[in-house]
Parts: C-alpha cells; structure tokens; sequence
C-alpha cells in the first residue's frame, strides 16, 4: 500500500495504525482525593493483574460488570479480555502502589460490534476505590482513543440496578433508555 493511501477494516476504522501502536503510552494522573495513578494501555503482561483485579471485586461489582455471577474468571474469560489490538479492541487500566508492587484498581475497555462505527464500554474499579473519579478518567482515556480509532457512537448494556453506572454515563453525557427487549437492562449511549 502506497504513503498515500489508507485502507479501513470492517468497522470503517483505519487499519493504518499498527498493534502496539499505544506502545509505551502512559499518564500519571491525579485523582478527585490527590492519589495518583498510572494509566496505560492493558499489555499481554498484565494477565496476572488482570486475574487478580477480578478475584477481588465484590459479588455486586462483579455481576454489574460481566452481567453474571462467578467466583472464578475462567481461562477463556480472561483470554478474552486480554485480547486487545488497541483498535478494534481496547482497554486502559489504572494501576496504584500497593505493599511495593503496581496494583490494578481499574479497566476501562471497548470493543467494535457488528455495526458499523460503533464500540462497545465497559468499566470496572476496585471496590476500595471508588468515589475517587477513577472511573471518569478511565472513560475519558477511552472515548479518546474510541473518537481517534474512527468510532462514532459509544454503547454500554447494563443492568438496570446499576446505579454507579446510570449516574457515571450521564456524567459523561451518555443517553440512557430502557432495553426494549428486556427490562432488567439499559443501554447507554453516546455520540462520538
């Protein structure tokens, strides 16, 4: 392909940017209560990170993020989480010190559905941290990247119990409606 042609994939996304293009990005940020932490691009070496971040999230947090229950992410959950070309699939998490080691205490992440210019959010923090706005950097970190990557609208499917969620997309300017096919749920949506 020539310099002065770009080519998009299925998603309308240019595929110009190649993997690892977020390669050694990274932001020291200050939170709502002055913590800091480092935020960066999820990398295939946080798997254990990743693991660990899920086991110690309550039951409740648990289930608003995936939506189930479980004591356990599975092999195949986290190969799915991990899997992650910083285009089609995203993810930034928010790492702190913790006893001399970087502790993941939050991910936000999106994935590009089958239609076309849209990604799917999700997000999770750590029980211990929230109420501090790592969530809302999270989110902003993401729809950035979302709106760099050629995105154009932004979704999120939660449960309707999920209150931290309602209040953080309307925050961030989300439009919120009840699941016309099951109650239980709302879609968050946003424009890019």
């Amino acid at each position: 392909m020539s310099a002065n042609h770009s080519s998009q994939n299925d998603h309308g996304v240019s595929a110009e940017a190649p993997f690892g293009v977020l390669e050694g990005t990274h932001w020291i940020e200050a939170l709502n209560d002055g913590t800091r932490v480092l935020v960066r691009p999820l990398r295939a070496d946080d798997r254990q990170r990743e693991e660990a971040f899920i086991r110690r999230l309550s039951p409740t947090s648990r289930r608003h993020r995936f939506m189930d229950t479980f004591k356990e992410a599975s092999p195949a959950l986290i190969d799915q989480l991990m899997d992650v070309d910083n285009l089609t699939h995203m993810a930034f998490i928010a790492l702190a010190h913790d006893n001399g080691e970087l502790r993941e205490v939050g991910v936000s992440r999106y994935c590009a559905t089958d239609s076309d210019k849209q990604c799917e959010c999700a997000i999770a923090v750590a029980d211990d941290w929230h109420q501090r706005g790592l969530a809302v950097l999270l989110m902003r970190h993401l729809i950035d990247q979302a709106r760099k990557n050629g995105f154009k609208q932004m979704i999120s499917l939660d449960a309707a119990e999920n209150e931290g969620m309602h209040g953080l997309a309307s925050y961030l300017g989300f439009h919120s409606r009840r699941d016309p096919e099951d109650a239980t749920q709302v879609m968050h949506t946003l424009d890019l």
